[in-house]
């Protein structure tokens, strides 16, 4: 059967590769403000047309909403907008773009019932600070090298990763898997690629096929099993806590930013700021790895699992 699944490798990035990476995901973060405020335009306008008695068939031409019209509108004002554009990967603002359609998507189909869960808000501008620094590439040279040690990705050339690629190179070189897109983002300090491949998998039958298992998650234990086993709660936040508090109190030591008088971090600041993060980044990564084999674990032995 074919599924589609994730590889995600951490990436060691030179300086000079590192502001590559960084230009590309400010070249999507500029597509995607300036999409959403022509499209916050368009919306007011129209709005302050209605108030004034002016009909449907007069008011202001709208601005499609679909990927396909949005890359419409940014191709024709590029140049005027963003003269530096042919400097970018035409993917880094496909994916601002493609970010800024599903947004809205979400947003008109929470409004219209179409979405079920929690309320989704309007779409708002990204910040350079705050936001996650990503770009996304569908289209070009992606590859994983013959080394296992390296990927080529589009406009960013020769890349070399924490780690080996040997999982999915050997389904490469063998013809079982197609990678569809590969993702750069940063996380907690540290790059990541992410590449979605298509891989051609084997059937797997569970150990105890026709066995069910009722799985009830707590606040002591991780999670009860209605076998009457209990996974214990590792706590990794509460073990990294000390840490934590040390880091967070030597950056409120140092001299941070300040909208008010517009001071700019120090140096120092920001080393602490990338530790603080790093901690906070350590214990994602524990809590996804627990959740991974507990859930592979179960999956790989019950052939139904019930899940309060």
């Amino acid at each position: 059967m074919k599924v589609v699944q994730a590889y995600r490798y951490a990436l060691d990035l030179t300086p000079a590769q590192e502001r590559a990476v960084l230009t590309q995901a400010g070249a999507a973060r500029v597509a995607y403000n300036w999409a959403l405020a022509r499209v916050k335009a368009v919306m007011d306008q129209r709005a302050a047309e209605r108030s004034y008695g002016v009909p449907e068939e007069l008011l202001t031409p709208t601005v499609g909403w679909s990927l396909p019209k949005l890359r419409k509108v940014w191709n024709h004002a590029k140049a005027e907008v963003a003269p530096w554009w042919a400097e970018c990967s035409k993917e880094a603002f496909n994916t601002g773009l493609d970010a800024l359609a599903r947004g809205l998507k979400n947003w008109s189909d929470s409004r219209t019932g179409k979405r079920s869960g929690r309320r989704v808000g309007f779409p708002r501008f990204k910040s350079r600070r705050r936001s996650t620094p990503s770009v996304r590439f569908t289209t070009g040279a992606i590859r994983v090298e013959p080394d296992r040690q390296h990927v080529v990705l589009p406009r960013l050339g020769r890349l070399k990763l924490h780690e080996s690629a040997r999982k999915l190179a050997r389904r490469l070189q063998a013809g079982t898997a197609r990678i569809l897109s590969a993702t750069v983002r940063r996380d907690g300090g540290q790059w990541h690629v992410a590449f979605c491949v298509e891989v051609q998998r084997a059937e797997r039958t569970p150990t105890r096929p026709q066995a069910v298992v009722g799985v009830d998650v707590g606040i002591t234990h991780l999670a009860v099993l209605s076998t009457g086993k209990m996974e214990p709660n590792p706590s990794h936040l509460d073990e990294a806590a000390r840490r934590m508090r040390r880091l967070a109190r030597r950056m409120s030591r140092r001299v941070g930013p300040d909208r008010r008088t517009g001071q700019r971090p120090s140096n120092r600041w920001e080393r602490a700021r990338q530790q603080v993060a790093a901690a906070h980044a350590r214990v994602a990564h524990l809590r996804r790895d627990g959740l991974h084999k507990l859930t592979t674990r179960l999956a790989c032995e019950y052939g139904a699992i019930v899940v309060e």
